[in-house]
């Protein structure tokens, strides 16, 4: 009987994945799931009601920024791609790669993407300028660094609407801004959250002004959460992220219940549109997220 339950309980993880035209990633630096849950955020309360989410996601160590942003993008942890801290370049670094792609470091889903849609158009808008030494030059057709979170927004939205973009990446920084100023879980951080929900509405909106909102998938995610003024620590404060998807295909109102980590944000993706993941990776698509 107990190998009866282990076996259903795992039939969700070996459902399909939906594919979808455009995928729109929206990360948010420091954006712990205790700060969501403090937070009014109607809309992305209504991206979990629409679709698949966990708040047990799991970022990997150390709990900085370039280390996940890197694991979200390259498809794999630290002992892989060898971003192990804010200060790695790709000719600075600790530790090796075990392959390098493209771009001269181990492949991005962005490099992953143009290899095998050479027309695809991808887009990039990053308010935290560490962010792009993480992408292979000249992959994307845009990579913008912006100076406010808003900014972001703007410049990324008109893209959307112009473009229609395969992959379209949105980085915020002002909420671990305000993690940092402030502390995780103060009335400022929360404030951030809250702008967070605003700014996600934004782009929602734009999904449905492009007339894409059928064929695009949309996941919200964070790279760390925080503890006082600071993250890099062993707590599951800081590394535990949410993990939102809504989208073609995509089970609603569910929360996931199999293991999600962050890079599997690049093998989800890859999936999604029907791109074949480098040998090197070990991330998975999060199957779980998608009816069968």
């Amino acid at each position: 009987m107990r190998l009866l339950i282990l076996f259903l309980s795992l039939l969700p993880a070996c459902a399909q994945v939906h594919t979808a035209d455009h995928v729109v990633v929206i990360g948010v630096d420091g954006m712990s799931p205790a700060g969501l849950r403090k937070a009014r955020v109607p809309t992305i309360d209504a991206m979990r009601a629409a679709g698949s989410w966990t708040y047990h996601a799991r970022g990997v160590m150390p709990t900085v920024s370039a280390p996940n942003w890197a694991s979200m993008i390259m498809g794999a942890g630290p002992e892989q791609h060898g971003v192990t801290s804010n200060d790695w370049r790709k000719d600075t670094f600790d530790i090796a790669p075990t392959v390098i792609g493209p771009g001269g470091f181990f492949p991005t889903v962005f490099s992953v993407l143009r290899e095998q849609r050479k027309d695809a158009a991808i887009g990039i808008f990053h308010h935290w300028g560490g962010f792009a030494v993480l992408v292979e030059p000249g992959v994307a057709n845009v990579v913008e660094h912006c100076k406010t979170q808003g900014e972001t927004i703007s410049h990324a939205v008109a893209y959307l609407k112009e473009n229609k973009p395969t992959l379209l990446f949105i980085h915020l920084d002002h909420v671990d801004d305000a993690g940092h100023k402030y502390g995780h879980g103060s009335p400022e951080y929360i404030a951030a959250v809250v702008e967070t929900d605003r700014l996600t509405a934004r782009v929602l909106d734009a999904v449905r002004a492009a007339g894409i909102e059928n064929d695009t998938l949309v996941l919200l995610t964070a790279d760390h959460g925080g503890v006082g003024k600071k993250h890099g620590g062993n707590s599951m404060a800081e590394l535990e992220i949410p993990w939102i998807v809504r989208g073609p295909g995509v089970r609603e109102g569910h929360e996931i219940e199999s293991p999600v980590n962050t890079y599997d944000t690049a093998a989800t993706i890859a999936a999604v549109l029907s791109l074949r993941p480098p040998a090197a990776w070990i991330a998975r698509p999060v199957r779980e997220a998608f009816a069968q």
